[in-house]
């Protein structure tokens, strides 16, 4: 592989890598290389079109841009517009449909009462003594010490077992902090002040990112294969996992990953929204899209639907979605990180890089900063 006349070399063309070697091509006027594993580019923000029903899906499961942070929602509108879409997940339990996450909705549905949004802590309180969780030590005593048990066995429980492939007893409680928690009838999933879909897709927003005369794009191209014949004055940025960068030298880390089964079906609308969870352990799959809803603005066909059940797996590191951030796993990623912050050409960061779970506007606010504070400063010594 050529490296001549490249000062950078970024791994990975998810939005942390895309947005690193757009600022390097524009803001510095540097040519980059830019290696993807993958036969595609946007990492897990990957969007296509399907070719039977012509609806277009997120290959990794639905993704919906939200976040109050300006400087990042100034960028990404470099690259796209974005329609009106507001998020609202929905769960199914025991064959009949509840507002998800728990709201007032929720509670007086499935408690068959009627509350009042003034009457709810007074009720939750109750609901919480029963089991007497002073000091909760993982995430189901957290759970049930916040909601009270019926409400997370219902609606938590399974679904976090199928999710994490595992007992919520082994999980740590802070996983349960990015679960909200609503005492009226608000249906929104989030709160940030701008939300929606891009207008032409998540794939067309890492295109205009990565086109440009100073970015050298390789597909299909796998980091390890080649890293021995990488010069030694390259700054390469890196965002696969940080165990394997250091060739498991410490051990594994442990990851959740996701399997997707994508069904066409007969109908305009199987589910009636975008998401729908699935709170029951015994039934399989965490989750249904069906993408067609993302879209209201698109003239989809009315004579039949794309569906995509959703399946968590455990992972060994080829197929990494989700950090599991266990104390065993804390721990060993403390001595990745100590590790990574030794080297001195080489910059480590991303979801995988960091293990921390991250949304698509956490990833390129990191992103952007450190290209402001470590790339850029970087360059003058290369």
């Amino acid at each position: 592989m050529n490296f001549e006349n490249f000062k950078y070399l970024v791994v990975g063309s998810g939005f942390f890598g895309s947005v690193i070697a757009e600022r390097i091509a524009n803001d510095l006027n540097e040519k980059v290389l830019v290696i993807e594993k993958r036969n595609h580019i946007g990492g897990n923000c990957f969007s296509t079109i399907d070719d039977s029903t012509g609806i277009e899906y997120h290959k990794y499961g639905t993704h919906i841009f939200h976040t109050s942070n300006k400087k990042v929602w100034d960028y990404i509108n470099r690259f796209t517009e974005f329609n009106g879409y507001v998020h609202q997940v929905l769960t199914t339990y025991k064959n009949k449909v509840y507002q998800m996450p728990i709201n007032l909705e929720t509670i007086n549905a499935f408690y068959n009462i009627n509350l009042k949004p003034f009457q709810v802590d007074e009720f939750i309180k109750n609901e919480i003594a029963k089991d007497r969780i002073k000091k909760p030590k993982n995430f189901e005593e957290k759970a049930i010490s916040l909601i009270g048990k019926p409400l997370y066995e219902a609606f938590i429980k399974g679904y976090t077992i199928k999710h994490w492939q595992r007992d919520p007893k082994l999980l740590p409680e802070s996983i349960f902090n990015r679960l909200p928690f609503r005492k009226n009838y608000n249906e929104n999933y989030y709160f940030d002040r701008w939300q929606g879909i891009p207008l032409k897709g998540y794939s067309e927003i890492f295109k205009k990112m990565l086109n440009h005369k100073n970015i050298c794009l390789k597909l299909n191209i796998d980091y390890f294969a080649i890293r021995e014949q990488i010069p030694e004055p390259m700054l390469i940025i890196y965002s696969g996992p940080i165990d394997r960068y250091f060739d498991f030298k410490y051990g594994n880390l442990e990851w959740s990953t996701l399997e997707f089964c994508k069904e066409v079906i007969g109908v305009e609308d199987y589910q009636g929204t975008a998401v729908m969870n699935y709170a029951d352990e015994s039934i399989k799959y965490t989750r249904i899209h069906e993408p067609k809803h993302l879209h209201a603005e698109r003239n989809y066909p009315n004579d039949k639907t794309l569906i995509i059940k959703e399946f968590s797996k455990s992972d060994d590191g080829h197929s990494p979605f989700y950090p599991i951030n266990d104390e065993k796993n804390q721990k060993l990623v403390l001595k990745y990180r100590n590790e990574a912050a030794k080297l001195d050409n080489v910059i480590i960061s991303g979801r995988l890089g960091d293990y921390k779970y991250y949304d698509m506007h956490h990833t390129i606010a990191i992103a952007l900063d450190i290209y402001e504070k470590r790339v850029k400063k970087t360059r003058y010594n290369l």
